[in-house]
């Protein structure tokens, strides 16, 4: 079997819409009656809770409580759909370009799995996404509970794929630590920038096009074990 290879979402596959989805938060606050950069930063702070534990309803509800608005049910389930079309949006960008790099890597055998630190309505979206038929296995942070870089979600993907980590190769851009938490695990780690350059000071294999990954992994590589 050729080498599995799991892939990070945002700013590796797609881009990562950060200012949109500042936008689209703006919007939101003003559907439930409150202040949009009250709302936007109050998104930001939150972003570890929205990322394993809240759904996109109760961050509504949570946050408006927080900044003092009482939304009704009608203002949330409006805003919380307005950030749904926000998930598939940015799902349905991938390129053919990046679609044509995993049909190759599926033509050379590589099974393909995917770690992402994601929101709910990113997960929600995925099933009907160009994306999601390409992909053995999908592991978002928030249906686990649990996100990069923390090593049990690599070693979940790893588990559902059938594998050791060692044997996987580890694919992103470098936020949230993940290339570190990769590597830590054991698995051989390329960066690309082809999105963001979010992690110079990685000092594995970086690459600038998706495009480069098919030619790198026909190299040979050496399996390593994580380190004590």
């Amino acid at each position: 079997m050729s080498r599995p290879v799991i892939f990070d979402l945002f700013h590796t596959l797609i881009h990562g819409a950060d200012e949109e989805r500042d936008r689209v938060v703006g919007e939101m606050a003003v559907m439930v009656g409150l202040t949009p950069a009250e709302l936007v930063a109050a998104y930001h702070a939150t972003w570890r809770d929205r990322l394993v534990q809240w759904d996109v309803e109760e961050t509504i509800r949570i946050l408006a409580g927080r900044l003092g608005g009482t939304p009704t049910n009608e203002q949330v389930t409006r805003a919380g759909e307005h950030r749904r079309a926000l998930g598939r949006r940015v799902l349905d960008s991938v390129s053919t370009a990046t679609l044509d790099v995993l049909d190759a890597l599926r033509g050379d055998g590589h099974p393909l799995a995917l770690i992402s630190n994601a929101t709910s309505d990113t997960a929600e979206a995925w099933p009907q996404s160009p994306l999601a038929h390409r992909f053995d296995v999908a592991v978002f942070s928030c249906d686990v509970g649990l996100a990069k870089p923390d090593p049990a979600i690599y070693h979940l993907a790893a588990e559902r794929l059938g594998v050791r980590p060692a044997e996987c190769v580890f694919v992103g851009d470098g936020a949230d630590g993940e290339l570190a938490g990769a590597a830590a695990v054991g698995m051989t780690v390329f960066r690309t920038t082809e999105h963001n350059d979010t992690d110079p000071g990685w000092g594995g294999p970086t690459f600038p096009a998706l495009g480069d990954l098919p030619g790198m992994l026909r190299e040979p590589f050496k399996v390593m074990e994580p380190a004590e």
